[in-house]
């Protein structure tokens, strides 16, 4: 692998072989020697190390520009999570792998009218009811009760379905990427088994990296951007991190085996067999795209039920009213889009693969709300359950480098089971307690798998983003409970 040092923030993977494109790889010195040894250390271990698999990407038909990983890069399932990749609508391929398996996963943010100090004494009460009211764990269920119609509403109509069912109001879907749904979901794409996974799991937190926190905006960086977008210093906002659930990992392993065959259909070389993949334009590719839309929408209309049962919790505790606490932003960070970018002189559109990756629109896009156009859009990146988590915007030079891309979160430096080997639950509990963090978790071994120390300093990746231009810091924030399932 040739590579080269472009800026103290940006490294290329120089374009040899067979790949089409070269790639580019946000990250300082100390990362991307760490990214390179991991070439000789992985090699007869079970990930494919994220370098190979930027290569590896830039093999793919159709791809524009460059093979993309964000500073939060590690390996994924066929591409690295962190990485980008857009294609040609005539010319290129979806896959599966540039999508991940949690169909929109990604992180909504409420804003509330109190303050840090304002809650110091009830904690613990906010943290009880937040875990009593928000089902999580694996498996979980929630109130809301579907049957196979309804499921198919909830495809099409992502957040709007739940507002009308009393889980949120109507302000809500203008703070929403897309709105809340995008358009082009089928929902006959998705199979039986998929939708049944999901009759009882919309308004669920899951489980694994999933989680629901109450944060307080420790530092302004950006007053223009934060007067924008309506948040203070010492404010407390309410996190969520979550996704499609059962469903949209049912869509991915089901079109695994149909991508497969298209790839050996259409004769398409893919250097890492789980980069099976189908030209955008094929009757594979158009199937699975309409499924993949149909679990994006339904991971908007988890995130907002999941948003109103917080509302709600928040309240019962501190007697604000619902209606007090407003939407900052939702956006999604595992997803496949049609989008239009700035190829050379000429605007096109073009199939934008995001896998834990932020959409970062920039100042003047028409997809941002209102309110946000003129400093751009919100990147809400989250940390680990006992360090910090950043609002971001989108910037200009974002747009033009990474097709309005942003990191979506610090990214893990362990694996989940070297995690449960080095960290015990009880230890990181009573760390997070002696730093004034309440957590409640359903399980011991997530505990274990996402204590703070398996992930990388989210302060050094969002640095990295923020020196190359491509995201600009907002606020940080800090945690003060955090409910894992």
């Amino acid at each position: 692998m040739k590579t080269r040092k472009l800026t103290d923030s940006t490294w290329e993977i120089s374009k040899d072989g067979k790949m089409l494109v070269h790639g580019i790889v946000y990250a300082d010195k100390e990362l991307f020697d760490e990214l390179l040894r991991d070439l000789d250390e992985k090699k007869a271990g079970s990930f494919t190390a994220a370098l190979k698999q930027v290569e590896n990407v830039a093999m793919l038909p159709g791809i524009i520009k460059a093979s993309l990983a964000m500073a939060d890069i590690h390996p994924g399932y066929g591409f690295p999570i962190g990485g980008v990749a857009a294609f040609d609508m005539d010319t290129g391929v979806v896959s599966v792998a540039g999508v991940g398996f949690d169909i929109n996963c990604g992180v909504r943010v409420l804003k509330t009218p109190l303050e840090k100090k304002d809650v110091e004494g009830i904690k613990e009460d906010l943290a009880r009811e937040f875990f009593h009211t928000v089902p999580s764990g694996v498996g979980s269920t929630g109130d809301i009760k579907l049957n196979s119609g309804e499921i198919d509403e909830v495809l099409v109509k992502g957040s709007r379905y739940v507002v009308e069912l009393g889980y949120g109001f109507d302000d809500d879907l203008e703070y929403t990427e897309e709105r809340g749904a995008v358009k082009g979901a089928i929902p006959e794409n998705v199979s039986h088994h998929a939708k049944e996974r999901q009759y009882k799991q919309v308004g669920t937190l899951g489980s694994g990296n999933h989680y629901l926190e109450l944060q307080w905006v420790e530092e302004i960086y950006d007053e223009k951007a934060a007067s924008a977008y309506g948040i203070r210093k010492n404010q407390l906002l309410i996190s969520i991190h979550s996704g499609s659930r059962a469903l949209g990992h049912q869509i991915g392993t089901d079109y695994l085996k149909t991508l497969e065959r298209a790839a050996k259909k259409y004769g398409i070389e893919v250097r890492d067999r789980e980069l099976v993949c189908a030209p955008i334009k094929s009757a594979e590719g158009q199937e699975y795209i309409g499924a993949v839309n149909a679990g994006i929408n339904s991971a908007f209309a988890n995130r907002q039920a999941i948003g109103h049962l917080a509302r709600l919790a928040f309240s019962k505790v501190t007697g604000v009213k619902p209606k007090d606490v407003t939407l900052l932003y939702d956006v999604g960070h595992n997803t496949c889009k049609a989008e239009e970018h700035e190829v050379g002189d000429v605007r096109k559109t073009l199939l934008v693969h995001r896998k834990g990756a932020t959409r970062a629109f920039g100042p003047g896009r028409q997809e941002v709300p209102e309110a946000y156009r003129a400093v751009g859009q919100p990147l809400l990146v989250g940390g680990s359950m006992g360090t910090a988590s950043y609002i971001l915007r989108g910037t200009e030079k974002g747009m033009a480098e990474t097709f309005g891309s942003a990191v979506h979160g610090a990214g893990r430096s362990l694996s989940r089971m070297a995690a449960k080997k080095r960290f015990r639950a009880e230890d990181v509990k009573r760390e997070l307690k002696e730093q004034g963090i309440v957590v409640i978790s359903k399980s011991r071994s997530g505990m274990s798998e996402e204590a703070p120390g398996a992930y990388k300093d989210v302060d050094r990746v969002v640095d990295i983003m923020h020196n190359a231009g491509v995201n600009a810091k907002v606020a940080r924030l800090k945690p003060l409970v955090c409910i894992k399932g």
